[in-house]
């Protein structure tokens, strides 16, 4: 197997080690261009540019070029695209873009992750090349949480029919088919998991389906990698072998669920010690505006008068001196 080499860390773009980026399946996704011969390669949704860096370096030397695709580029990407004459940046929404472009071998799908986005995407492609000319395609996020469930970077694009309810500002859980507090933040991702048109992995089953010829493996780690070609194109064997060990390999399931479990789990408790903090800060603001209360030290004197003409019953009396033992101690 070719060893790709990295233009970036994969966790430089990544201080939470979510592990979001496709680099993470560069060992795979490089060798199944090469099986595939691929000289165009199509990227869908480049972002910062992490993983087109090493397309960028994987191309360089082999007479290859790149299209990257992403309607709000950053600054990043722009760059690597002014410096590398092998990479052509494309800025707009891949359903404009791809009916544009020339013949490709291979497209990378990592846009936007919902079911008509990515659906119509094939769509395109599959009209563009049907039958044993379909292109490679690889894709990101066919597993946990957007395999089965819609996420919008632009709702207002989606038909009505086609757009999933949304849960404005939801937390997603593993096993929690809706959304909780303190789950991963995904702003705009669908109320609920499952069902039709609900998610990338359903989108790509759907084309799969379509022609009995076509073939899906999934490699279920860092949020799950996907394969599809067509089982009568020529290097179709070389992705078969290449792919088959990995795919819906079940230790790897069972890796990537306790992967994603102790991330959200972690966030969780992390959103949950937050919130404590920010408890603690508002109860220590008011007792400190305690002790400079006027009205609290008259309180606590006439309290312990109180007690001692014997008007009111013997009670434990909550004074400065109390509070500024619960403040040092803090």
């Amino acid at each position: 197997m070719t060893e790709p080499g990295l233009y970036i860390d994969p966790d430089d773009n990544d201080p939470g080690r979510w592990a979001h980026s496709l680099m993470h399946h560069a060992e795979i996704l490089i060798p199944c261009l090469e099986a595939a011969g691929a000289k165009s390669v199509v990227e869908v949704g480049a972002y910062a540019g992490d993983l087109t860096g090493v397309l960028v370096e994987w191309a360089a030397g082999r007479d290859a070029r790149v299209w990257a695709i992403d309607p709000s580029p950053q600054d990043r990407l722009v760059r690597l695209a002014e410096e590398s004459p092998n990479l052509e940046l494309v800025r707009d929404t891949s359903l404009a873009a791809l009916p544009g472009l020339p013949d490709m071998d291979a497209v990378i799908i990592d846009g936007d992750h919902n079911y008509y986005t990515v659906f119509n995407e094939l769509r395109i492609i599959g009209e563009r090349a049907s039958g044993s000319d379909l292109p490679l395609l690889i894709f990101h996020d066919v597993s946990w949480p957007h395999g089965r469930r819609d996420d919008y970077y632009a709702p207002e694009a989606i038909p009505d029919e086609y757009r999933q309810p949304i849960a404005e500002g939801g937390g997603l859980f593993p096993g929690e088919p809706g959304v909780r507090s303190g789950g991963l933040p995904y702003r705009r991702s669908a109320a609920r998991e499952g069902g039709p048109r609900n998610g990338v992995l359903t989108a790509v089953e759907d084309f799969v389906a379509e022609d009995e010829d076509r073939r899906l493996a999934v490699v279920p780690v860092f949020f799950g990698l996907g394969v599809v070609w067509h089982r009568e194109a020529p290097w179709a064997d070389r992705v078969a072998e290449l792919v088959a060990p990995w795919d819906r390999n079940p230790m790897l399931e069972r890796l990537e669920a306790n992967r994603v479990l102790h991330l959200a789990a972690g966030h969780h408790h992390m959103i949950h010690s937050l919130q404590l903090q920010e408890r603690k800060a508002r109860q220590e603001t008011l007792l400190r505006r305690l002790l400079e209360s006027s009205a609290f030290s008259i309180a606590e004197r006439l309290s312990r008068l109180r007690q001692r003409v014997g008007i009111a019953r013997k009670q434990a009396v909550v004074s400065k001196d109390d509070i500024r033992r619960v403040l040092k101690n803090d």
